[in-house]
């Protein structure tokens, strides 16, 4: 089966090397924040995030998952560290990121080596989450077999319970990881799928190279 009626023709913008930051932290900063604002008062997951990462025989999974920061350290996600993802992770730590902002036209590709972050900074993310989700945190074996909906929802009701009245403290399964990137690419969509694209090396002494590819 073909979809060519759903191609589509990008001719919003084009990207030239004086409109990019020396840092690409920067960069990312600056086209999240155009991102966050074109869609009015209410975003709608403008922080979402391809994440892939490998097993231990080379063979690779992703998902989507949210990120939660970005600094100079680098890209900041949670999750479970018993997760699909964070046993992967486990095994090896290199990964990528891919946003994507149909409404600009505009991908960021990122690839890097994962860490968990400090227990005092997933420590004080989770005491910032609904209580709702805290719970769920506690309840989930995230990603393995459950028999049917009624057993997750019985796991949930079992931990509301055992934490009633009081706080819910993080578990140790759960926390933060920060992404490092080595690599970061911007693509712009451009007319005749000549796209615009400029990638970002890190180099030995942590600068970064900046070079445009072909599309």
């Amino acid at each position: 089966m073909f979809v060519t009626e759903l191609r589509r023709e990008y001719k919003l913008a084009g990207l030239r090397r004086s409109d990019l930051e020396a840092d690409p932290l920067v960069q990312f900063e600056k086209w999240f924040g155009q991102a966050s604002g074109a869609r009015g008062a209410e975003p709608i997951d403008v922080n979402a995030m391809t994440l892939a990462t490998m097993d231990e025989q080379g063979r690779p999974s992703a998902r989507i998952v949210l990120l939660k920061g970005v600094d100079q350290r680098g890209f900041v996600f949670f999750t479970s560290y018993e997760s699909r993802k964070g046993r992967e992770l486990a095994i090896n730590p290199q990964a990528a990121l891919v946003f994507y902002w149909p409404e600009q036209e505009r991908q960021v590709c990122v690839a890097g080596e994962v860490s968990k972050l400090p227990p005092e900074e997933s420590d004080a993310y989770f005491q910032s989450r609904p209580r709702g989700s805290q719970v769920a945190a506690c309840a989930s074996r995230q990603s393995e077999a459950v028999s049917d909906r009624a057993a997750l929802e019985q796991q949930w009701q079992q931990e509301e319970a055992r934490h009633a009245g009081g706080d819910v403290p993080r578990p140790p399964h759960w926390g933060g990881y920060v992404l490092r990137p080595s690599r970061i690419e911007f693509w712009q969509g451009r007319p005749n799928r000549l796209h615009d694209r400029f990638c970002y090396e890190r180099q030995g002494d942590g600068s970064w190279r900046m070079e445009r590819l072909w599309p």
